[in-house]
């Protein structure tokens, strides 16, 4: 039998899974992600999954471009490379570039742009647009397609017992999230707690998304509101993390204690929801009675957590709402500045070192709404971002990573600085077209936001 299909019957496998992640620093790499908004150009309305204008025939189309199939009960579901990098399907149909994991962030910046000249590309043939805000906003969450994926059909059967806008998490927001490298515990114990707390901090710059159903929704970013009435059991703050103690199986302790979604089995999606991961480790599982999990399903259940940092064999910063392509570019460069340079990770943990839990609590709450004059002790998050900016920019003229004319990192940073210092955020902007050139009318976002 071969060490993926082995059963797991002890929590130290799953801890060993986690330290497996380790690399040395030469070898850390940059994964970036982000999803957007198909619409038909016609009626602004999402893709569904048949028809000229769908999803399906959209998928089929990037094939040209060199991507495999991937197939699910005779449905595309996703495109894969080789190199790692992958096109999935989000329940309503967003479309998700999950980059190959590249050495700097002009790898980065150079992969995405090729990814929208694909995507734009095939747009042109069929006449539909793509939007990058974080939060559908014109379509009521009722009017949104269900892609054929079969782990949907389970989390839609359940998000709406655990909270009250699950669903809209799944079928209307979009994000823009990087995932990082690690050499060992201790740095991995720093760069989640440094990141778990500025995390409101990239959401008040990326803050993207204040409208709901065609009208201002009271918040700039309402995608992160969503996430706090998702599902309690797996999102929310995690005060552990700051513990003394903290580490990789205290990590594992937590996934443990988030119920299950599902089992995978010979091409079926087995219902599990709200089950337990230790009962499935005992031979206990009510979904599979006798059987037991392997890595394949630790790999899984690892994904059906969403906090705003979650760890894998590597961290993913979740907080951002998606945006434009200058952004897409930025929030790499944001978390790489401060995580991947020693002396910028150190001069960020000595500046949230002594907030206290429920400062970051009233900081998750707040940010949403007010983004960066979410006041905080005698200052704002305003103030906050410029000099975790500052810490960044540093960090990235450190690290020297220069493209083909010897120009670093660092000016990935422009975006970012540009916001903190007007004080501004891309939701703001939104809320000011509305009010004045768009005349209380959501459509124009359509077109003068599009990629």
């Amino acid at each position: 039998m071969s060490t993926a299909n082995a059963p797991i019957t002890d929590k130290r496998t799953l801890v060993e899974y986690l330290e497996s992640g380790c690399k040395p620093r030469d070898k850390w790499l940059i994964g970036t992600e982000h999803e957007k908004f198909a619409y038909r150009q016609s009626d602004l309305r999402p893709l569904v999954y048949e028809g000229e204008q769908g999803v399906k025939v959209m998928l089929d189309k990037l094939t040209r471009f060199g991507w495999n199939p991937v197939v699910e009960d005779g449905n595309v579901i996703a495109l894969v490379r080789d190199d790692g990098s992958s096109i999935t399907l989000e329940p309503a149909g967003q479309l998700e570039l999950s980059g190959a994991p590249l050495d700097t962030i002009h790898d980065t910046c150079k992969e995405v742009g090729t990814h929208l000249q694909q995507v734009k590309t095939v747009a042109a043939e069929m006449g539909i647009g793509f939007l990058g805000v974080g939060y559908q906003p014109k379509w009521p969450r009722t009017e949104m397609p269900w892609m054929p994926k079969n782990r949907y059909a389970i989390m839609q059967e359940y998000m709406p017992k655990r909270g009250g806008l699950g669903l809209d998490m799944m079928q209307s927001t979009c994000t823009v999230q990087v995932n990082l490298d690690f050499d060992s515990e201790a740095n991995m114990v720093k760069m989640f707690r440094v990141s778990l707390a500025l995390q409101p901090i990239a959401t008040a710059l990326f803050a993207n998304s204040p409208f709901k159903e065609g009208k201002p929704s009271g918040f700039l970013s309402y995608r992160s509101h969503i996430r706090t009435d998702t599902d309690p059991d797996r999102t929310g703050h995690l005060p552990f993390v700051f513990e003394d103690g903290f580490g990789f199986e205290r990590y594992v302790d937590y996934m443990l204690d988030v119920p299950m979604y599902f089992v995978y089995r010979d091409g079926t999606y087995i219902d599990a929801t709200g089950q337990s991961f230790r009962d499935f480790m005992n031979g206990k599982l009510a979904a599979l009675p006798g059987e037991y999990p392997t890595i394949k399903d630790w790999e899984d259940h690892l994904t059906t957590a969403f906090p705003e940092v979650r760890l894998k064999k590597f961290l993913e910063m979740r907080g951002a709402d998606g945006g434009p392509w200058s952004r897409l570019c930025a929030l790499p460069a944001l978390w790489v500045g401060l995580l991947y340079d020693q002396q910028s990770l150190d001069h960020a943990w000595s500046m949230v070192k002594d907030w206290t839990i429920e400062e970051h609590q009233h900081m998750r709450a707040t940010v949403p709404k007010q983004a960066l004059n979410t006041p905080f002790r005698d200052i704002t998050v305003g103030d906050i971002a410029i000099d975790v900016l500052e810490c960044a920019h540093e960090g990235l003229v450190r690290r020297a990573r220069v493209d083909g004319l010897g120009i670093d990192e660092s000016r990935f940073l422009k975006p970012l600085f540009q916001i903190a210092e007007s004080g501004l955020t891309p939701a703001e902007d939104l809320l000011f077209a509305y009010e004045r050139r768009w005349k209380g009318c959501i459509d124009p976002i359509f077109r003068e936001y599009a990629y």
